[in-house]
């Protein structure tokens, strides 16, 4: 007998297997192969619509090198740069709050997630761009006074609003991320005489960055996006650069596309980014063995350690 189940394990006569010949036969996957015929000739009508539309591809090499929107682009990065950095520095603190044992810190961090989280980033952007009708003057006694058009400008209204409401996203992701560290490994740091910070800086962040890393690329990658909101309050960026041209020589579908390459180049860089980061932090996880690497010697003639080997069924 070739294969005999004992104890939910299935043994296998590895003597007995070596003794047959076997002919593989290849699946032949007919509904694989329509499949990719289908997905095929739908890429190729979609090529020639945009190659045969009334698109002037010289136009779009044209401005894609274009010093304006070069700089916009720039812009582009320097706020999604930017304001990443202040969704992570609050996220980070309101996530620790919100994990903290002192009730009002806990609601205040609720009450922060629950009012920016819960509007649009387009009604945000414009409250804080009007937001010197509410504070016409900044003032801080003995040290700073102006007027608040002149200190919130169209670039410090698009970081408040990009960044205070990517903020409060992150602060549930860092929150998920720490409570999913295991609680023993807070009592062991503590037998050791550590504090709540280096217990938190030396042990728990470090373990949940394994799940805060794929979500935060995710978040710097929609931050680029979103970042062309910032065109709403005449900020400088690329979209807002592109609307210029176009108002003028009404070559809208070539702008856009041109800033879909420039949007898609940066989406690109910022993956390969986020792949070499997770890797880095994912090292333990992602080089441990498969669980099942047991296989049929059906294309070797060697013979498997013991003539008996066993699998789970």
């Amino acid at each position: 007998m070739i294969l005999q189940r004992a104890s939910g394990a299935v043994r296998v006569d590895v003597g007995a297997l070596n003794q047959r010949s076997y002919r593989i036969v290849r699946l032949k996957h007919v509904g694989r192969w329509i499949g990719a015929l289908v997905v095929v000739a739908a890429l190729a009508l979609l090529v020639q619509a945009f190659a045969h539309g009334q698109i002037h591809w010289a136009t779009v090499g044209e401005f894609l090198t274009a010093g304006v929107i070069v700089r916009g682009f720039g812009n582009t990065l320097l706020i999604s740069f930017f304001a990443m950095i202040i969704g992570v520095s609050l996220g980070t603190l309101f996530a620790i709050m919100r994990l903290s044992a002192n009730p009002v810190t806990r609601f205040v961090a609720w009450l922060y997630v629950w009012v920016f989280r819960g509007t649009p980033v387009m009604l945000q952007l414009l409250i804080w761009f009007n937001i010197a009708l509410v504070f016409p003057r900044l003032v801080i006694p003995g040290l700073y006074e102006a007027r608040m058009v002149d200190v919130v400008t169209p670039f410090v209204a698009a970081l408040l609003g990009l960044g205070i409401n990517e903020g409060a996203y992150m602060t549930e992701v860092v929150r998920g991320g720490i409570s999913s560290v295991d609680h023993g490994q807070t009592e062991a740091a503590k037998t050791l005489g550590m504090s709540r910070f280096q217990t938190l800086r030396r042990i728990i962040l470090p373990q949940a960055m394994r799940l805060i890393i794929p979500v935060m690329g995710n978040s710097a990658i929609g931050m680029l996006k979103f970042s062309s909101l910032a065109a709403a309050i005449s900020m400088g960026e690329m979209l807002n650069a592109a609307q210029q041209i176009y108002f003028i020589n009404g070559a809208v579908i070539e702008l856009l596309f041109v800033c879909g390459i420039w949007y898609l180049a940066g989406t690109t860089v910022l993956s390969i980014v986020q792949y070499y980061i997770e890797q880095h932090f994912g090292r333990g996880v992602a080089g441990t063995p498969a669980k099942f690497s047991f296989r049929l010697p059906f294309r070797s003639n060697t013979p498997l350690s013991g003539g008996v080997e066993e699998f789970k069924a």
